[in-house]
């Protein structure tokens, strides 16, 4: 059975240092980094190559905005560790999408359901969208509230949680 670790944390917090840092520090020698940013602005453009630039060049990129769980089904086995990055970046291409709740629920719930029938350690990265203002529009209202719920998921779902604040990591589970 897979293991899954969820970091959790604001922006910059330290949430994918530390994701790297767990998968680099395994004994296992194959890692797999999901990444589920688009680049649909310059600034997201930059982010993303910061990004690719602090991965380990031996760690395998996939992009994948949406069907985390039919990536997974493909790629899990040839793994010792998947790295997915992030999931509030997922949820919110699901929203653009037009995905109801009910419909993102589910895909976590098919993304959960794959990694816990693997032998891979998953090392899930998401925000905890829920500590600031209330958002102006119902858009952001509802990317809030379906974020933190689908955090509350995988934190039940996770063998290990940590809360990242100013880049040190609090065990929570």
């Amino acid at each position: 059975m897979g293991k899954i670790i969820f970091i959790l944390g604001g922006a910059r917090s330290g949430k994918s240092s530390f994701a790297l840092k767990l998968a680099k520090k395994s004994k296992k020698t194959k890692v797999a980094f999901i990444a589920t940013g688009e680049a649909r602005d310059n600034e997201m453009k930059q982010r993303i190559l910061f990004h690719r630039r602090s991965r380990p060049s031996n760690f395998k990129t996939f992009e994948q905005a949406h069907n985390l769980s039919g990536l997974l089904k493909k790629i899990a086995s040839g793994f010792d560790v998947i790295i997915i990055d992030c999931l509030t970046l997922f949820v919110s291409n699901l929203l653009l999408k037009k995905y109801d709740e009910k419909k993102i629920a589910n895909e976590i719930s098919k993304m959960l359901t794959v990694l816990k029938k693997t032998h891979t350690k998953a090392i899930i990265v998401s925000n905890e969208v829920g500590l600031g203002i209330v958002p102006q529009t119902k858009l952001g209202r509802d990317f809030r509230d379906i974020a933190g719920k689908v955090n509350q998921v995988v934190a039940q779902g996770a063998d290990n949680v940590f809360f990242m604040v100013s880049g040190l990591p609090w065990r929570v589970k």
